[in-house]
């Protein structure tokens, strides 16, 4: 990998959408769409801010753990319940994600470049970004050539450490960190790469433009609204 330009795919959200866990939550509640999709967006809320949490308190439970426990906060902040067998049922729906619909023609054009290698990047354990891989992305699993989580590093995107970690995992040293191009819907996950020296692609498919003002001086290398733009960012590169 160390000659080569590396795209470094997040999954949740970015490959996968959230749409199929909706669906999941609309059947558990009697096909309530308006609280299934509170109750949705409350998870990922939590879900993401636990990351957060628990690196600012130098912290670290398994993805795994921190979905499940934001998935009980996001139902109780709602007023919702749900038996225990649904909440499994849910645990098992979120390793099985369905890719956007953009997905299979993107990646199908870049495994068309020679000179670019992928890997997927993730807050997700080994065994939850397999699963959802095998399940959802199976045609491309020759694509990615490997698996980048930061469960091995304890820490959480957008810290420092796993993006340095990722660097060391796809060979490139501090002077190659322009090779590595992160492609993200997460604001924060790009800031976190841009914040190391890494070029990152920000995946806008709501077209809402850039508006991340942690650190105002950090905009996305480039912005796409459909996955296929990354193929025609790379060839203005190469």
């Amino acid at each position: 990998m160390a000659g080569d330009i590396v795209l470094a795919f997040d999954i949740y959200g970015t490959l996968l959408s959230f749409d199929k866990v909706i669906h999941e939550l609309e059947r558990c509640f009697g096909n309530d769409q308006a609280r299934a999709r509170t109750v949705s967006q409350t998870w990922r809320r939590y879900q993401l801010e636990y990351t957060w949490r628990l690196n600012s308190m130098g912290r670290y439970l398994s993805f795994l753990d921190v979905t499940k426990n934001s998935l009980l906060h996001a139902l109780d902040d709602t007023g919702s319940f749900l038996k225990t067998n649904e909440i499994e049922h849910l645990m098992a729906t979120y390793n099985s994600l369905s890719p956007f619909p953009d997905v299979e023609d993107a990646l199908s054009r870049i495994a068309a470049f020679p000179h670019i290698t992928s890997v997927i990047f993730s807050n997700g354990t080994l065994d939850m970004v397999s699963d959802c891989v095998a399940s959802s992305l199976s045609r491309h699993q020759c694509l990615f050539k490997d698996t980048v989580s930061v469960d091995t590093v304890g820490q959480y995107k957008p810290a420092p450490a796993v993006y340095k970690h990722l660097a060391e995992r796809v060979g490139k040293d501090p002077s190659g960190l322009k090779d590595i191009w992160l492609v993200s819907g997460n604001p924060f996950d790009v800031a976190g790469a841009l914040n190391v020296g890494m070029n990152a692609i920000w995946v806008d498919r709501a077209e809402a433009s850039w508006t991340d003002k942690a650190l105002p001086d950090l905009e996305p290398t480039a912005t796409v609204t459909h996955l296929e733009g990354i193929v025609d960012v790379i060839k203005v590169h190469l």
